[in-house]
């Protein structure tokens, strides 16, 4: 019995320093409805999200076509990068995904980011075998708990993400099978 987990990059939000408390932007709201839309006809039966507002927001809509609420899994949330604000965000980003175990001060690593998301992910998948569950979180996280299921996900991919973004991974047991993208905003 396969299950299918719905991973949902978080669409655009406006930016504060409060990482848990940032709101979607007006263009982060229009996304978030064909989200909605795209994951209406996937026969969803879980919604989960990182705590992060943003990440809610844009997987809400799922949860309220459902009439169920959104199951925050505070293991979704994404990578810490460092304590304090990067002076260059893309240099700090790259020295992560070169070194794996690498970490700046107050941050963590690859490594530890993707034993977080990965655990979580075998949770769901062993909690709800054989069921279709979106999970709303964040570029990095995501990337790295694909990147554990297979190596191809790495950080060129990341680079060409959207922003919001939907691959359907298709798991036998633990073992992925499939990725599908979902989104594509070149198609509206």
């Amino acid at each position: 019995m396969l299950a299918h987990l719905f991973f949902v990059r978080h669409a655009h939000s406006v930016y504060t320093r409060d990482e848990l408390q940032r709101p979607l932007s007006e263009q982060g709201f229009l996304d978030a409805r064909k989200i909605t839309e795209i994951l209406k006809y996937e026969k969803i039966d879980y919604v989960i999200s990182s705590p992060y507002r943003r990440a809610i927001q844009t997987v809400e809509g799922v949860a309220g076509l459902l009439g169920k609420e959104v199951i925050i899994e505070d293991d979704f949330k994404e990578r810490k990068l460092s304590e304090k604000p990067a002076d260059d965000f893309h240099a700090a980003i790259a020295k992560v995904w070169e070194d794996d175990s690498f970490s700046w001060v107050g941050g963590e690593s690859n490594k530890s980011a993707q034993v977080r998301g990965v655990q979580a992910t075998l949770q769901v998948l062993e909690k709800h075998k054989g069921k279709n569950i979106v999970i709303g979180t964040h570029g990095n996280i995501m990337v790295l708990i694909m990147n554990y299921f297979n190596e191809r996900y790495g950080f060129e991919f990341w680079r060409e993400l959207d922003m919001p973004d939907i691959y359907k991974l298709s798991f036998d047991h633990f073992r992925l099978i499939e990725v599908t993208r979902l989104w594509n905003r070149e198609g509206e």
